[in-house]
């Protein structure tokens, strides 16, 4: 409409969202969660004591190991429930004259590879070159099983439980910038610093299933939540809103790949806002955090006790030397700016 604002890339404002969000009431008695700011998956009773998790996102930076990536991104979302991703399907939009049998064989092969990795089945989708794209973009929907008895959802976070990061700040974006932009980072990194900054995709790896698996074992988590486009403080802000309470962060406490932080100060954008994908942001009970803390580490997966969830009238808060003030808030994921350079 005429003089109402368009809206920037990436999500959509999280005010703008909750207002689209509050309209859907699910009719369907079966739906244990449906849609909210913050929350990854739905979850659907099935019976017998069992939930289905569906799971549907896009990949639209990443153009190299697209088909990867989407199984990935999807399965790490059913992981924060404590399920496990059985089902996949992909629909695949290929840009028009610029597509060919090698890039769809490809595509295909990434997904199918992905799929092995989180113990799931490739079951269908949708495969077309369209018109009004420059590059492959892939909607992939993963559905994953879990018993309802352990069963964790986004709202589980409680004041007093204590807030976990596994791996460091941000293992998707270091990878997707060694990728896509290494004509421009060549000169001020050597070749040998982007391979390894490219292998962030593997290792230590987008995927976040392993790191809710062992959480689980080792003790008693509340809430887990996957920090993907707005980075890290996004998703600090929706794992806050989704359960209706608020957070206290330790700037010092929140470890950024050495990477990570050179390659954003080369574009000049923040690692706090930039797209983390391979993190996991857990709400735990304080009693087990070091417990699980180190359960994580002994499976050679970096752990890190960040904050604490406290009261929703008390915001979500960083403390650092100066003391403390409202975590800053990113209207998009700062990876957008490069991708407008």
């Amino acid at each position: 409409m005429c003089g109402m604002a368009i809206f920037p890339t990436g999500k959509l404002p999280a005010e703008q969202l909750t207002r689209l969000l509050a309209e859907i009431a699910p009719a369907d008695r079966r739906v244990l969660v449906g849609p909210g700011v913050g929350v990854d998956c739905a979850v659907i009773d099935v019976g017998n004591g069992n939930c289905l998790v569906a799971k549907s996102d896009p990949i639209t930076f990443a153009t190299d190991a697209i088909g990867w990536y989407a199984v990935h991104v999807n399965a790490n979302d059913i992981a924060t429930t404590g399920a496990s991703p059985r089902w996949f399907l992909a629909t695949i939009l290929l840009p028009e004259g610029k597509s060919d049998a090698a890039l769809v064989e490809s595509i295909f092969d990434q997904m199918r590879e992905a799929c092995g990795e989180v113990g799931a089945t490739h079951v269908g989708g949708h495969t077309e070159v369209t018109v009004g794209i420059d590059r492959p973009i892939v909607v992939g929907s993963m559905l994953g099983e879990v018993t309802r008895d352990r069963l964790i959802t986004p709202s589980g976070a409680r004041a007093g439980d204590a807030l976990l990061l596994t791996k460091r700040v941000a293992v998707e974006a270091t990878s997707i910038l060694a990728r896509e932009k290494a004509r421009e980072l060549i000169g001020r990194f050597d070749l040998a610093y982007l391979r390894h900054a490219r292998r962030f995709l593997t290792d230590p790896g987008i995927s976040v299933v392993r790191d809710a698996q062992v959480a689980i074992g080792a003790g008693r988590v509340h809430a887990m939540h996957d920090p993907t486009e707005g980075g890290l403080a996004t998703g600090l802000y929706e794992l806050a809103a989704a359960a209706n309470v608020g957070l206290e962060i330790e700037a010092q406490a929140v470890p950024i790949y050495p990477e990570t932080q050179a390659l954003c100060e080369a574009f000049g954008i923040d690692a706090w806002g930039v797209i983390a994908s391979g993190s996991m942001l857990m709400a735990v009970e304080a009693d087990d955090a070091v417990a699980i803390a180190e359960a994580l580490r002994a499976a050679r997966i970096d752990a890190s006790i960040i904050g604490r969830v406290v009261e929703r009238e008390r915001g979500v808060m960083l403390r650092d030397a100066s003391g403390v003030t409202p975590l800053k808030t990113f209207a998009r994921d700062e990876i957008a700016k490069v991708f407008e350079l």
